[in-house]
């Protein structure tokens, strides 16, 4: 429940921002009647995720077993891309997202309405794209269509109360480490589901060593028991994994989180010497 809570908190502020931002910018240069497009293009993007979300669920509900595995196999591992995706470009834009928005906005407005809609249509829209395609492996993963998505309802209504205090001005924080130190939290929620993939392509018999296991200690850690629920439910352990589950989590996890976590270099051009006048410059 608490990963799933993550991802809707993190993706849906994501987009209470961005509305923000467009909304604040429209209604300081006077374009207050340019808001339906805005709108618009939020609820299209709101739409199309529920709808992906329930095509994702109710299409796979129709596969064999070998089938079903596979695709949640193959989601996974493309909504762990994503979201790795997100986090660095998250991490490396959060400084600069107004203004990055604001320019895109000049554009649609000299366009007319159409483009209105259509940015704040692929600015909300990614984000829902991604959250519906994450909860879904997740619910997946843990066997568990009830509280994952209560995790990323409550989320997602969290995000939406935010971004409205962000809007009012009532609330400021440091975007820069919010979203830096949600995405180490999301990098280790993302190499749970990325486990439960390979599992899901054992099970699928598009991988081997499904019965060679890493370790068993379901008797120490029983799935059942609430210790055991609440590390499902947060980091997707699980007690008996195999070989290649344990190996592609660690491929994934260390590597990200060294860079994710690594300071970023400032790009500084060089500058040049000063040469006084008369002298000429040295080769």
């Amino acid at each position: 429940m608490f990963g799933n809570y993550l991802i809707g908190l993190r993706e849906g502020l994501e987009a209470s921002l961005v509305v923000c931002i467009l909304v604040a910018y429209l209604v300081k240069t006077g374009n207050q009647r340019r808001l339906p497009p805005v709108w618009a293009g939020v609820g299209i993007a709101v739409a199309l995720s529920l709808g992906f979300g329930a095509l994702l669920q109710f299409g796979s509900s129709t596969l064999t077993f070998q089938a079903k595995e596979a695709l949640g196999g193959g989601l996974s591992i493309l909504s762990v891309a994503l979201v790795t995706w997100m986090v660095f470009w998250m991490r490396r834009t959060a400084r600069h997202l107004r203004s990055e928005l604001q320019g895109k906005l000049d554009a649609a407005l000299a366009v007319g309405t159409g483009a209105l809609v259509v940015t704040s249509f692929f600015a909300v829209g990614r984000e829902g794209l991604e959250t519906s395609l994450f909860i879904w492996t997740a619910v997946q993963a843990t066997g568990d269509g009830v509280r994952p998505l209560v995790g990323a309802l409550l989320g997602l209504a969290t995000s939406v109360l935010l971004g409205w205090l962000f809007y009012r001005g009532a609330l400021r924080i440091n975007l820069a480490k919010f979203f830096r130190w949600t995405g180490a939290m999301l990098v280790v929620v993302a190499a749970g589901v990325l486990a439960y993939g390979i599992h899901d392509l054992q099970e699928a018999d598009l991988l081997p060593g499904l019965h060679r296991l890493a370790f068993d200690i379901s008797s120490t850690i029983p799935p059942d028991s609430w210790y055991g629920t609440l590390l499902k439910g947060v980091f997707n352990f699980q007690p008996d994994p195999t070989v290649l589950q344990l190996i592609v989590w660690a491929v994934y996890v260390l590597p990200v989180m060294f860079f994710f976590l690594a300071p970023e270099r400032s790009a500084s051009a060089p500058t040049s010497r000063q040469v006084p006048a008369g002298q000429p410059a040295a080769e």
